[in-house]
């Protein structure tokens, strides 16, 4: 399969309903942020989009990216054992390394409808040099593999969940929740070529960044944490 994105699109343009889910072994052109390509080793990764026509504000759509990371974060927790922490906007982590990746597109004419991509390391034992270092896989971290499937199955039921929060009572519960998985805030971190102490997250997910002089509001940028835990978290 090119890559689970499109396919979910394509499927949403001929009607799919809310909550269709596309999973592949391999993708041929698996997309990351910010224009990247996602690479993978076939067999070895949950790869996976969810058609979410969503019953939200607009202003609220951004939040369904770090509703996911969430999701992602505790269900792989409680499949595997790990204990993965949040990068912003919605990396996770385990051990300093990443673990997962999601990616939220968005078309919002002639309604809006979300695609949220999720990519899931799982069974890698080692990845290309430029990724060694900031790279990791279950398998590495556990000595173990997963199943796929009891993997999937555990992140669309905590999707679920928390779509369902966002929904009834807002961002404020994910926020909580966000802060506390949270491995960003408290950090020294570079975005844009903004540099400061990573504080917290204002209402709507924006980072809140204090460079010294003060708190700047961060909605989007590719984040580098460079420096050890001193800010105050908020």
């Amino acid at each position: 399969m090119a890559s689970t994105q499109a396919v979910a699109f394509a499927l949403a343009a001929e009607g799919a309903l809310d909550r269709t889910v596309v999973v592949a072994e391999h993708q041929t052109a698996g997309r990351g942020r910010r224009g990247r390509a996602w690479a993978d080793v076939p067999g070895a990764s949950l790869l996976a989009s969810i058609v979410v026509r969503p019953r939200l504000a607009q202003a609220l759509l951004p939040a369904v990216s770090l509703t996911t990371a969430v999701a992602v974060a505790e269900a792989l927790g409680a499949v595997t054992g790990l204990a993965p922490r949040l990068k912003w906007p919605n990396d996770v982590l385990v051990g300093g390394r990443k673990i997962a990746g999601i990616l939220v597109e968005s078309r919002l004419d002639p309604a809006p409808l979300l695609v949220v991509g999720v990519g899931v390391n799982l069974a890698q034992t080692s990845f290309p040099p430029s990724l060694e270092a900031r790279a990791t896989s279950v398998r590495r971290e556990t000595g173990r593999g997963v199943e796929r499937d009891a993997l999937l199955g555990a992140v669309l039921a905590a999707f679920d969940a928390w779509r369902a929060r966002l929904e009834r009572e807002g961002f404020g519960p994910v926020r909580a929740r966000w802060l506390a998985l949270a491995d960003t805030v408290g950090r020294r971190v570079t975005v844009d070529g903004l540099e400061g102490a990573a504080v917290g997250l204002d209402a709507d997910g924006a980072l809140l960044v204090d460079d010294g002089a003060a708190v700047r509001r961060v909605t989007a940028g590719e984040l580098t944490e460079i420096g050890g835990e001193h800010a105050a978290r908020r």
